[in-house]
């Protein structure tokens, strides 16, 4: 190849922990290959994205999959989805080939996604390779919620004829996927600030700071009307405007999120692979709210509960800050060995062999 290799990443926009997935990647990929292209397509933020993903990159405004509708950070609006499912798949020949035609302007020489579907199978009627990373994929969430029909068999085959299906660890069984790879847990490990978080916020030794986070949707909860706990602030965004005596914008703080996520005494969360690893590859407890309509929330807990600290917290608690008891309980339990999240070395290692990297 007398050109460096393109690589062509898509991010999925629905939530934060595709790009969690993803960034570490591109970053170690980044640092084994510094003349490796890589061009990210998303509807994730910008700004977001580059608060992630060090590596250099051109962005690309592109919607790769649909993701679902949701009524908040934990509810699918059903009917919703479907419609937008339907309207996404309309004249889908058509779509798919003017994806393989903007793919082959792009002279990509691997498409790797998370996990849009729509750029697989524009890859696949291009003849470029192609893989998807993901700890779900939409087939099985599509059934899940909308049930068994020609669009989910469409989705299935894009992942189906994919060179490879990377599944993270922890994720969905998704055993109709003979391609299916598995890979270690994947997260980018912040740096303790703590004492650096103390002085700027004035903070004494004995308070202790929680970190809000619903991981990227556009939800958020009624916190001013919290009471207060006695030696606990709240870490929240800015999109919030929380007006709350203990709450602190975490994005005033001139930290990455690995950073005040590693710097805090606990995560408050719905749950998610990117929250969900890193916290317990920080050695973070975590407080988790229910969301009992996700298929992917099983497997999640299930890893949580044997490599983490944590505890499932009500609708109720959540809508009325009874959380003093529930933090106390994580706070008094022992910590377990941390995790060593190898998932995005094995990654690069796959992608390395792919594009040939080594005979560079």
């Amino acid at each position: 190849m007398s050109r460096p290799p393109h690589l062509v990443v898509s991010i999925s926009g629905h939530g934060f922990g595709h790009v969690a997935q993803t960034a570490p990647i591109l970053n170690a990929l980044h640092a084994r290959c510094p003349a490796i292209r890589i061009t990210v397509r998303s509807t994730v933020p910008i700004a977001h994205l580059r608060s992630r993903i060090r590596a250099p990159f051109t962005h690309l405004l592109s919607q790769g999959d649909i993701g679902m509708v949701m009524v908040s950070a934990t509810e699918v609006d059903v009917a919703q989805s479907r419609a937008a499912y339907q309207q996404f798949h309309r004249d889908w020949k058509a779509k798919v080939s003017a994806e393989a035609a903007l793919l082959r302007e792009l002279q990509a020489d691997l498409v790797f996604s998370n996990v849009g579907y729509l750029p697989l199978a524009g890859a696949q009627r291009a003849g470029i390779a192609n893989a998807a990373l993901c700890s779900l994929n939409w087939a099985d969430i599509y059934r899940h919620t909308c049930g068994e029909d020609q669009i989910a068999q469409q989705i299935q085959t894009c992942y189906a004829h994919a060179d490879a299906f990377l599944r993270t660890t922890p994720s969905m069984e998704m055993a109709d996927l003979a391609n299916r790879l598995a890979v270690a847990p994947i997260a980018d490990i912040g740096t303790n600030r703590r004492d650096e978080l103390n002085s700027l916020l004035n903070l004494s030794q004995d308070e202790k700071l929680v970190l809000v986070s619903l991981g990227g949707i556009a939800s958020r909860l009624p916190i001013e009307q919290w009471p207060r706990i006695a030696g606990v602030r709240w870490l929240v965004q800015r999109a919030w405007q929380v007006d709350h005596p203990d709450a602190i914008v975490f994005d005033d703080l001139q930290m990455s999120f690995s950073d005040v996520l590693a710097s805090s005494d606990a995560l408050l969360t719905k749950p998610g692979y990117g929250s969900f690893v890193e916290a317990t590859a920080s050695g973070i407890p975590i407080l988790y709210a229910s969301r009992p309509d996700w298929p992917e929330s099983p497997a999640l807990i299930a890893w949580l509960q044997q490599h983490g600290v944590c505890r499932e917290v009500t609708p109720a608690a959540l809508q009325h800050g009874d959380l003093a008891a529930s933090l106390a309980e994580i706070w008094a339990t022992p910590r377990p060995e941390l995790i060593v999240p190898t998932g995005a070395e094995q990654v690069v290692e796959w992608i390395a062999i792919k594009l040939a990297l080594d005979k560079m």
